[in-house]
């Protein structure tokens, strides 16, 4: 016959989803982990119980610990040797670098091995049974009578204590701050501080050691150079002293700058120079002063000598007097002429008077001539000389610097050498801010801690393992699978029921009951004519529900006013019979053995409302039953007598049945068990029956439970028929009480 294809896909009719109500399935995560823990919910608290149970035994078993904590401040700082700057910039004092290489020497096994040296715990015996450690001292025969240790056991001894020790101290640094806390743990409480105290004690110990050995270093670097700058320092002094003795350079006064360089020195040459110079100045002036009053002697001498200018006061008295007279008498008049005499004695005594002073002015001057030349002379002389040392003091100036960075250098380093001994050595950078105590509780195990994160670890088991359970659990889990994985059409989606499922399948007023009807209204467009007229329903493997969809199918089409009939086609394993209370003498079997009589086979009662046909008595060989052509000639017989020829068929397996069976028919519809058969085993099958040339209309995903009801399958098909049995339960009631 011919095969006829559905006409549209149902999926695009049944179970559709808004587009929205679709986005929200697919981003639905924490709905389908909470679905996911509540089906493995007993697993998730065994685990989580077993991980508790685990961290409360491994907590009791543990062995208590103390830890005592003790604080300190590692101020920053630079040691230097000179006070020589140099080309490299020095590092801060609080850099990080500082910082990070203070706390690996708190972790150094140097210190560790100073610590235990410090407790003398290479000898304590009870210091390595604390910690489970077996020494294995051997002693030689005088090492066992004396009770000393040979040297090789006390080093491993040593060593083994120096271990222990790291292993179980800590150096926790106080972010943003100069702050360390060196923590250590033990299960002895006092012994935890001391060791704690200890460490501290000699980190800044052996911080001070290892200045004092930088400073020793120093020390004898300082005094090396001292003693060689001061070799050099009298060798230039004495070059200096001979060069100035060899040039006759005498040096009256030194001045020096601030840093003790000789800027400016004072000769004997200079002095004698400078003093002759203002010797000969001060003869030039007095040359010159000499020489203006011989020029001028008159007017020099009325200023300076008194004498004559009482002269010439009493020559104007005796003139005026003489005038006086003239105005009234005559040249020749006596009194006149005494009058005359006196000017003209006065006048004499006058220019002898003006003689003598001329006379004193021109020796005075070529006195002050003659000294200002004498010294010209010896200022000449001098300046030649000074010219002279000048070029000398240039050798003697290289000499003199050098004699002073000698100095320098010196002074220098005799300074630095006296702070290295008096003050360098003695500070110490490292402070204690708070000893350890004794711890008065321990530190592990913690109860409420480990208990939590054995708790935690438990979610996290839990968590891992319905994750790898969720992930090779290959089942249909969600009806749109059957498209999506399967490539089938999705024809319905069937509810789990309770203990009587086929009642519940067969009562309409059920939610199984609308589940398939549901399924029916999807079948009616696979074909150009509706429900196909002939169709096999089976399934991958057994127990997935295949014969309670075919009564559940049949009964529903049959409801509709179809005439339907229903075939029992597994001739291996059929059921139908135990659901028809009258099961006839012949069936399927007994047809396809040659038996014409059909109306024989089928049967029919009032408790169903369609006709059946049961598969007869089980043959030796159903496949060569099943590959005669009667199979055909039958179904093509009851499709001119029904609406619908339903064969309820074997599982598929790796049976010749199934695709025997659907090659007779229009098509075939798959059940697929929710959760049930995986998805590989169902592939195979569909695999199998489209090789074979059956052609299969889709699947119906039946048994879907309360692990299947967040992809919104499950529970969600009641509420529209308990809506209207409400409302024939109160028409009812309102009739009866009319």
């Amino acid at each position: 016959m011919s095969r006829i294809e559905p006409m549209m896909n149902p999926s695009e009719f049944t179970e559709e989803q808004p587009a929205a109500q679709s986005g929200i399935d697919a981003i639905n995560v924490l709905e389908r982990a909470w679905f996911a823990i509540f089906n493995y919910r007993y697993a998730i608290v065994l685990i989580i119980a077993s991980f508790s149970l685990l961290g409360l035994l491994v907590t009791i078993l543990q062995q208590p610990q103390y830890t005592a904590t003790s604080r300190i401040q590692i101020n920053p700082e630079k040691d230097k040797v000179t006070n020589v700057e140099t080309l490299n910039a020095d590092m801060p004092g609080d850099s990080l670098e500082y910082y990070q290489t203070q706390y690996s020497l708190l972790e150094a096994r140097s210190l560790a091995e100073r610590v235990a040296r410090e407790m003398r715990l290479a000898s304590d015996d009870k210091f390595f049974a604390m910690y489970g450690a077996d020494p294995d001292a051997s002693e030689s025969e005088q090492g066992s009578a004396t009770g000393v240790l040979r040297a090789q056991d006390r080093n491993r001894r040593l060593a083994m204590a120096t271990q222990i020790l790291l292993d179980h101290v800590s150096i926790n640094p106080i972010r943003r701050s100069s702050l360390v806390d060196i923590q250590y743990t033990s299960p002895d409480a006092v012994q935890s501080a001391a060791v704690a105290n200890a460490w501290v004690a000699q980190f800044a110990q052996q911080t001070l050691d290892r200045r004092f050995e930088s400073t020793s270093d120093a020390r004898r670097f300082l005094e090396g150079r001292l003693s060689q700058l001061r070799d050099k320092l009298e060798q230039t002094e004495r070059q200096l002293i001979g060069y100035a003795a060899d040039r006759e350079i005498v040096t009256l006064e030194s001045t020096r700058d601030p840093e003790g360089r000789t800027v400016t020195q004072r000769t004997l040459v200079a002095a004698e120079l400078e003093q002759l110079n203002q010797n000969l100045v001060e003869a030039r002036a007095a040359r010159i002063d000499a020489q203006s009053r011989l020029d001028g002697v008159s007017s020099a001498n009325q200023a300076i000598n008194g004498a004559l200018a009482n002269m010439r006061e009493e020559r104007a008295r005796i003139a005026a007097q003489r005038a006086q007279l003239l105005s009234q008498f005559e040249e020749g008049y006596p009194a006149v002429r005494a009058l005359t005499s006196q000017l003209a004695q006065i006048d004499r005594s006058i220019a002898s008077e003006l003689a003598l002073g001329t006379s004193d002015a021109r020796e005075s001057y070529r006195e002050a001539l003659s000294r200002e030349n004498q010294l010209a002379q010896q200022v000449s002389r001098a300046s030649a000389g000074f010219q002279s040392q000048r070029r000398d003091s240039i050798q003697y100036q290289i000499l003199q610097r050098e004699v002073d960075t000698n100095r320098q250098l010196y002074d220098a380093l005799l300074q630095r050498y006296k702070e290295i001994g008096v003050a360098g050595v003695g500070t110490s950078n490292i402070s204690i801010v708070d000893a350890a105590d004794v711890p008065r509780t321990q530190s592990s195990p913690r109860m409420a801690l480990n208990l939590a994160l054995a708790f935690v670890m438990g979610m996290f088991g839990a968590g891992v393992y319905v994750l790898i359970r969720e992930q090779i659990d290959q089942t249909v889990k969600d009806p749109r699978q059957v498209t999506s994985v399967l490539g089938l059409s999705n024809l319905g989606a069937i509810p789990s029921s309770g203990e009587d499922v086929l009642a519940d399948a067969l009562d309409p007023k059920s939610e199984i009951a609308e589940a398939y009807a549901a399924a029916c209204t999807n079948l009616a467009f696979l074909t150009e004519h509706g429900v196909p007229r002939s169709f096999l329903i089976t399934s991958a493997q057994p127990n997935e529900g295949k014969s309670t969809s075919s009564l559940a199918i049949a009964t529903t089409l049959a409801r509709q006013g179809r005439k339907v009939l229903l075939v029992d086609g597994d001739l291996r394993n059929p059921s139908l019979g135990a659901f028809v209370p009258i099961v006839p003498a012949v069936g399927l079997t007994h047809y396809l053995a040659g038996d014409d009589n059909i109306e024989a086979m089928i049967a029919s009662n009032s408790q169903t409302p369609f006709d059946y046909m049961t598969a007869g008595k089980i043959p030796p060989n159903p496949t060569e039953l099943l590959s005669s052509a009667r199979l055909s000639k039958l179904i093509r017989e009851l499709e001119t007598r029904y609406d619908h020829v339903i064969l309820d068929g074997p599982p598929i397996l790796g049976l010749a049945d199934v695709p025997l069976l659907g090659s007779a028919v229009e098509g075939a519809v798959v059940i697929i068990r929710a959760n049930g058969a995986k998805l590989r085993r169902i592939g195979a099958s569909l695999e199998r029956l489209k090789a074979t040339g059956v052609n299969v209309f889709g699947g119906i995903v039946t048994m879907l439970d309360r692990r299947n009801q967040v992809y919104g399958y499950g529970y969600g098909y009641g509420y529209g028929y308990g809506y209207g049995r409400e409302k024939e339960i109160q028409v009812g009631e309102l009739e009866e009480s009319n």
